[in-house]
């Protein structure tokens, strides 16, 4: 055999497990080309447009009661009793607390004994009065001293009412500063109470805002600490800025039967007004936070029909949509629905051009 032909024939015998192998990682790499390709997610788009919505003032605020009330005595003494407790929902008319009143009802039975003298002698000078037969200065200075006597017993009779503490509303007891067996002074404040069957929300509105803040408007009450939202009316405007904060004083009533807003909470205050302005909206559900609470839209890109994550800043809510205030233009189209699996660049479906 010639010498070329066994070298060919010695080396075919490689040849077709070659070709075979060349030909299977071709195939393989072909095959893994194919399963690298993402799949297309079917997703629901949304044009951005403007909307007009009413103009809102946001205001933080502090509650407080419709009443508050800082009770104490008119006199002086050492507390033997205290009928309360703090929280305790307090009728109007229950007695709060008491002195010894052993000093001030001495002092009213001198008062008495006084004033019986005193009745006594004026009594016989006024019939001598009548017979003309004192001077009308005599009896003119014993009858300033009935008047005197009198007003003596009276003093004393009211120094031993006011050793006994009533509550005047009906209100919740915010605070008890005394205990039994402490001597307090006169005008001291010792109890704190108030009726919140309504509150009242104290805010300070800016003075680019106090103009949009009318009597009687409705106003939305969250209560963060709370996390839930009532409804209240403006029932007081300020007309007079503060000195060191230039902002003004308004006050917003809210029925609390419930009981549930407490005095010092934090309010947030939202109030619409008469006023429209033009926004950027797009709905909630197509907003989505990082972890680091950032939040972004997916927006799509028409001629490779994919889309890709974008950076927005949001601004109020009006009803189930959100303002943009940054980050996307009117007429670009974001995803609302279906954005769980989507990352940038994937590819999609529309389900319904808008």
């Amino acid at each position: 055999m010639p010498a070329h032909r066994f070298l060919l024939s010695k080396s075919c015998k490689y040849c077709l497990p070659i070709t075979a192998m060349i030909f299977w990682l071709s195939s393989c790499t072909s095959d893994n080309k194919k399963s690298e390709a993402p799949p297309s997610r079917t997703v629901e788009i949304e044009v951005v447009k403007t909307d007009k919505v009413s103009s809102s003032v946001s205001l933080s605020g502090n509650v407080e009661g419709k009443q508050t009330l800082r009770l104490g005595f008119m006199v002086a003494g050492k507390v033997n009793y205290v009928a309360v407790q703090e929280g305790e929902t307090i009728q109007k008319g229950t007695l709060l607390a008491s002195l010894d009143n052993t000093d001030y009802r001495i002092s009213l039975q001198a008062a008495k004994g006084k004033l019986m003298e005193v009745q006594d002698k004026y009594d016989r000078l006024k019939i001598m009065h009548d017979r003309n037969s004192i001077s009308e200065a005599d009896f003119v200075a014993i009858k300033a001293g009935l008047q005197q006597a009198k007003a003596q017993q009276e003093l004393r009779a009211k120094n031993v009412k006011d050793t006994r503490l009533y509550a005047p509303i009906t209100g919740v007891l915010l605070k008890k500063g005394v205990s039994e067996g402490e001597v307090i002074d006169k005008g001291m404040p010792v109890f704190g109470l108030a009726d919140i069957d309504q509150v009242k929300i104290n805010a300070a509105v800016p003075e680019n805002d106090i103009h949009r803040i009318k009597l009687h408007q409705t106003a939305k009450i969250t209560i963060p600490a709370l996390d839930t939202v009532y409804t209240g009316e403006i029932t007081e405007v300020g007309l007079a800025a503060e000195a060191t904060t230039r902002t003004y004083n308004a006050r917003i009533l809210v029925k609390n039967p419930e009981h549930r807003i407490l005095p010092g909470m934090i309010a947030e205050i939202l109030i619409d007004t008469d006023n429209e302005t033009e926004v950027l909206t797009v709905p909630g559900s197509a907003i989505l936070r990082d972890a680091d609470n950032s939040t972004y839209v997916y927006v799509l890109d028409k001629n490779s029909n994919t889309v890709f994550k974008r950076s927005v800043s949001v601004g109020k809510f009006h009803k189930d949509r959100i303002e943009i205030t940054s980050g996307l233009e009117e007429g670009e189209r974001i995803v609302t629905g279906a954005q769980q699996k989507l990352y940038d660049g994937t590819p999609v479906t529309v389900k319904q051009e808008p």
